[in-house]
């Protein structure tokens, strides 16, 4: 059976995302404080390096929101924009990402090529697992992504990569959510200098 797992850093008061996301602030205002564990000199810290293998490494197929693919809005029109990671993207498989206006594929190197799905989030996992077979799939983001994801009980594994940072406002990941759904169950923690790992596996 496929495993499917939603990585996300995040702050102490619960974004993924600092406001006013743009071209120049991919993360939002602040937002690229979440990412100093494995952007910054923290990044060889065995934890830091467990954690970045567990979400990359293996994946059959990825997940993930027009927003984090990148800031063009609304109609492509002659966007030629190809993502934020250059030429070779770390993810090396195939990667679906939702969005409401038709795009075809494009394909870099290393393996990955992204897929626009416009009929939603379980339209999008389908196709993601007839790509992946029997290698897991991973849920990349952002914040709505996430929160559909969740709220169609796709997601067998929620990693939360916890920082000591106070974002105030921003894209937070779990907005919209009866009390107790869903349920979770803590399964592993990991430290690293000013980051905890938490895994929670999802009951169903």
């Amino acid at each position: 059976m496929t495993r499917t797992n939603l990585s996300m850093s995040i702050s102490a008061d619960g974004y993924v995302a600092g406001p006013n996301q743009s071209a120049d602030e991919p993360l939002g205002v602040g937002g690229g404080a979440l990412h100093g564990w494995h952007l910054g000199p923290a990044k060889d810290h065995p934890a830091n390096r467990q954690v970045v293998s567990d979400m990359m490494d293996g994946m059959g197929a990825t997940i993930m929101g027009r927003n984090m693919f990148g800031p063009v809005r609304g109609e492509w029109a002659d966007s030629d924009w190809q993502g934020w990671w250059g030429e070779e993207p770390p993810y090396h498989c195939p990667v679906f990402v939702l969005t409401h206006y038709a795009h075809d594929p494009i394909e870099m190197k290393g393996g990955t090529t992204f897929h626009f799905v416009t009929e939603g989030i379980e339209a999008a996992y389908s196709l993601a697992e007839a790509a992946a077979g029997d290698a897991p799939i991973s849920i990349a983001g952002g914040a709505s992504c996430a929160r559909q994801a969740l709220k169609a009980g796709l997601v067998d594994e929620l990693d939360l990569q916890v920082n000591p940072v106070i974002l105030g406002s921003g894209e937070r990941l779990l907005d919209g959510f009866e009390a107790g759904k869903p349920a979770l169950e803590l399964a592993r923690v990991l430290e690293a200098p000013g980051v905890v790992h938490l895994r929670y596996r999802v009951i169903r």
